[in-house]
């Protein structure tokens, strides 16, 4: 384990870090806010660690390994959790305790969106506007932008980046070099935030709430500006745009990618996993808007179906945007939304979840395997479209599956143990292992009611989530340590 390379890593992520505390002392002064000072102090704290942990060891160049990258990213994670916190936490206003301030930080930058605060309405903007673009920093991920940014220093990336990337297959670069691969992703990002708050402002958000809910809607996030979401807005246009691009950042990046190189879309229809996706979603959407109009929860069928699609397009996703109470929905709605959020968006995308290639191959794995039934001498391959796929992938899903049910099972274990009740718990470990955000039961309007060791296994479930679990379970086996 090369220590002293992961240290100046570690260094020089935090120093860049450092620099996004200074973007809300700009919306404080704009909207003459005296609530610039904690992010001053905060950005101090954090650069000043970063050059210590960096001076001593500035002059390292080994090559960086694979377990170093996981070591990299999961520490980077964790101790980002920590510093991206103390803005929150030095803040008057809101009054956060450090378990508050960790909490909402480590939900931002997972991209979960289960909140602690009320009166956002009320909450000064540079606050406001933090949370947003912490959201908006760890959807595509901070490391894939040090991936683009870490070789000019010395620091080779795709050890990061295929510890970072979400997804069973991470070797698959969409250019020859990782660092133009980094940058490419973030091109789409960016393009993708800007067109979707040029979008929310046409429809009648302010610019502050458009660039706001554009981060959190791209990073697939869900935090908002307002205590009632997306529904503050009360605006058929609004949620329109926002279906569209909560779906479009449930995608896979690298197909936007080819459709931005190459000026076309027919790469869409052909990649399997992207058709799973779009009948994923149309089935639940259709199903949830069925279901709405059986029950007449709503007067009107338009209603019915703006509600049904919004919810089920935001959930699905893990984006957690609300334009109505759906954890009062009658019937199995609610469970039925949550249990969407296990399989969550496409590989290579801002979603959280298990993600949709992964049901995707344990569904023609289980429907080889009833052919093997029938014709049980037969070499049946498991293929996505014309490929067949490998089966250490399989194995791998496999495994993911039974590590990710075990995971759940011992957070549910957890919670309950605090004394929440089954629902409250269950909701709760799905919306922040999935990172979704909202539950049901106590936690169906935030995580402000929990108690202080629920809120640690909370961060904890949501760090596992963000990273896909094997990133961190892979530090505490025997085998990584082993020289």
């Amino acid at each position: 384990m090369s220590w002293t390379i992961v240290q100046r890593i570690l260094g020089l992520l935090l120093m860049m870090f450092s620099v996004t505390m200074l973007p809300p002392i700009v919306i404080s002064l704009i909207f003459d806010e005296n609530s610039w000072i904690p992010f001053v102090e905060a950005f101090a704290l954090t650069l000043t660690f970063g050059i210590l942990i960096w001076a001593p060891v500035r002059k390292q160049r080994r090559e960086l390994r694979l377990r170093d990258g996981f070591l990299v990213v999961a520490s980077f994670w964790t101790v980002l959790g920590a510093f991206g916190a103390a803005p929150l936490y030095l803040a008057e206003v809101p009054s956060m305790s450090f378990t508050d301030a960790v909490f909402e930080s480590m939900s931002g930058l997972t991209t979960t969106g289960a909140t602690v605060l009320t009166g956002l309405d009320t909450l000064p903007k540079a606050i406001l506007y933090y949370r947003q673009q912490l959201q908006w920093l760890g959807g595509m991920g901070i490391i894939v932008l040090a991936v683009a940014i870490l070789p000019m220093l010395g620091v080779g990336g795709m050890q990061l980046y295929r510890a970072e990337t979400p997804g069973p297959v991470k070797d698959n670069k969409l250019t020859p070099r990782i660092t133009e691969t980094a940058k490419a992703l973030w091109y789409v990002y960016l393009a993708f935030t800007t067109l979707c708050a040029v979008g929310y402002w046409i429809a009648g958000m302010n610019w502050f709430d458009s660039i706001c809910h554009a981060f959190s809607t791209v990073a697939i996030g869900g935090f908002s500006t307002h205590d009632l979401s997306i529904g503050y807005f009360n605006s058929t246009a609004i949620d329109i745009i926002a279906i569209f691009f909560m779906f479009a950042a449930g995608i896979n990046f690298s197909l936007h990618f080819f459709a931005w190189r190459f000026v076309q879309i027919t790469h869409y229809s052909s990649d399997p996993e992207f058709r799973a996706y779009a009948s994923i979603l149309i089935t639940l959407s259709t199903v949830v808007v069925l279901a709405l109009l059986w029950f007449g929860t709503y007067g009107t069928m338009s209603e019915s179906v703006l509600n049904g699609v919004f919810q089920a397009v935001s959930i699905a996703t893990t984006t957690g945007f609300t334009t109505a109470n759906y954890a009062a929905w009658p019937g199995a709605i609610p469970v039925l939304l949550i249990f969407a959020s296990f399989i969550g968006g496409s590989a290579g995308s801002t979603a959280g979840g298990i993600k949709v290639i992964r049901w995707l191959l344990v569904y023609k794995q289980g429907f080889r395997e009833i052919s093997r039934l029938v014709h049980p001498s037969a070499e049946i391959p498991v293929k996505l479209g014309n490929s067949a796929v490998q089966p250490r992938v399989i194995d791998a899903v496999w495994g993911f599956f039974s590590v990710y049910i075990i995971v759940f099972g011992i957070m549910l274990l957890l919670m309950m143990s605090t004394g929440l009740d089954q629902v409250t718990a269950f909701s709760a470990v799905a919306a922040t292992l999935n990172n979704l955000g909202p539950g049901l039961g106590e936690v169906s309007a935030g995580f402000m009611t929990l108690s202080d060791p629920a809120k640690w296994i909370s961060v904890v479930t949501m760090l596992l989530g963000r990273l896909e679990i094997f990133t961190l379970l892979v530090l505490i086996t025997p085998t990584f340590w082993r020289h």
